[in-house]
């Protein structure tokens, strides 16, 4: 099957070529012609599969044969639960339809409002957008649906998870009831399933993987070590097997910079990503990673959901996540799109309860192999697949003035007057 067997015009054929593809991969097969149909679409599946593209592609088809959008307008409404999310959808509207006569929009929190509200005065027949930047524009009377067609959940679970469920249906309360729904997750659990009910009418429902299953292309396996030695352990695996591009998951953002501190004073360039940071500098690590200019980017898990990076190949977790569906995420930062990697998590004695979770939630047992030099002298207790289920975890409540559609700590800056530096909530926020 080819692009074209799909039913997309020239221009959007002549981009995807430009990329290097040719096939489409199985979400995009399924998922391409149900949208083009006009048809509300359901779709799971795990990250790095296609799956930007599978919604972004149809939908550029559709608004190439419409009315352009008028002032402070948008036709397309694209929610995503992060910033990085967002500015990647960004990048896959704008290239894929870069030949289209089509104008996008990218707004989230963290940065000043006024460029967002003189880029919508040009009207933007696609918008993506952070829930809570997406209200505020919309209260500034910045942003308005009439002209509204497409409406996509991106990441729905991940949104739930982050408590922004009560800012999604406000959202929905002010969009026009006709129009098109397309919720994409990497899973669906049942809180997923409870709010597709109440947005898509007759989906099609598209699963292209197992519930909660990590990609075949990834090599996963875990490293027994006492916590006082993880850093000194990590410094050796990339020393050693000389990995060039490594991506560290750390629980806590003091972790993150703790860590990223070690790995500049062992020679190894390095720099830390989480919501404590500035959309700036974030943008920056991120750019300087790609480019291969720094051999480590250390994250929290802001990171694990939008980062896309060609042909990654390591991806480290320095601290078990303690939701285990973020070791689902985090992993499937490699192995992307038919490539191979692989994925090492660090493991001490404390965190063999996230680790049988993990192995609970994804129905495997990770290869353990103990490093030499680093024994842990608190061993870490056998695991092994046991029948009950991991206990169901409720969404988050959102916390107050958390709107700007990221993780834990940032605050909406740019429209708000300053303090004293931030807000009480942010002030009040842990390092996570």
């Amino acid at each position: 099957m080819s692009f074209a067997s799909l039913g997309l015009s020239d221009p959007i054929l002549k981009a995807i070529a430009e990329q290097g593809y040719d096939t489409p991969s199985p979400i995009q097969q399924q998922a391409i012609p149900a949208v083009l149909d006009g048809r509300d679409v359901m779709a799971a599946a795990q990250t790095g599969t296609g799956k930007t593209a599978g919604f972004t592609l149809p939908i550029l088809e559709r608004l190439s044969k419409g009315q352009r959008a008028g002032a402070n307008q948008a036709r397309v409404l694209i929610l995503t639960p992060t910033r990085e999310l967002a500015a990647q959808v960004g990048q896959s509207v704008a290239t894929y339809g870069q030949y289209l006569p089509l104008r996008s929009t990218v707004v989230f929190g963290g940065v000043k409002i006024n460029p967002q509200m003189m880029a919508l005065r040009k009207g933007a027949d696609v918008l993506i957008a952070t829930p809570g930047r997406l209200l505020d524009l919309y209260k500034q009377n910045a942003v308005r649906f009439d002209q509204l067609e497409v409406l996509v959940l991106d990441e729905a679970d991940r949104m739930l998870d982050m408590g922004f469920i009560h800012d999604i249906k406000r959202i929905l309360a002010i969009l026009p009831a006709q129009r098109q729904n397309l919720l994409f997750s990497a899973t669906f659990s049942d809180e997923i399933r409870a709010l597709a009910k109440g947005l898509v009418q007759d989906p099609v429902e598209v699963s292209v993987t197992p519930r909660n299953a990590t990609a075949d292309t990834v090599k996963q396996w875990i490293a027994p070590v006492d916590k006082k030695q993880k850093a000194p352990l990590l410094i050796k695996l990339i020393n050693d097997h000389a990995w060039h591009q490594v991506l560290v998951f750390t629980r806590t953002k003091h972790g993150a910079n703790k860590l990223t501190t070690q790995l500049e004073k062992s020679g190894i360039k390095a720099a830390a990503i989480h919501g404590n940071k500035s959309q700036n500098a974030r943008t920056k690590a991120l750019a300087e990673f790609k480019e291969n200019r720094l051999q480590a980017l250390v994250a929290t898990d802001i990171a694990a959901r939008g980062l896309d990076i060609d042909q990654l190949p390591q991806v480290v977790n320095y601290d078990l996540p303690n939701v285990p569906e973020d070791y689902v995420h985090r992993i499937g930062r490699t192995g992307r799109a038919g490539a191979t990697g692989q994925a090492v998590s660090l493991v001490c004695a404390d965190e063999i309860d996230q680790l049988r979770a993990i192995e609970r939630l994804t129905n495997k047992v990770l290869e353990r192999r103990t490093v030499t030099g680093f024994d842990p002298s608190h061993a870490l207790p056998e695991s092994s697949l046991e029948n009950k289920p991991a206990r169901r975890r409720r969404p988050k409540k959102p916390r107050p003035q958390h709107r700007d559609g990221v993780r834990s700590g940032d605050t909406h800056r740019g429209h708000q007057p300053r303090g004293n530096g931030a807000t009480p909530a942010a002030r009040s926020q842990r390092q996570r």
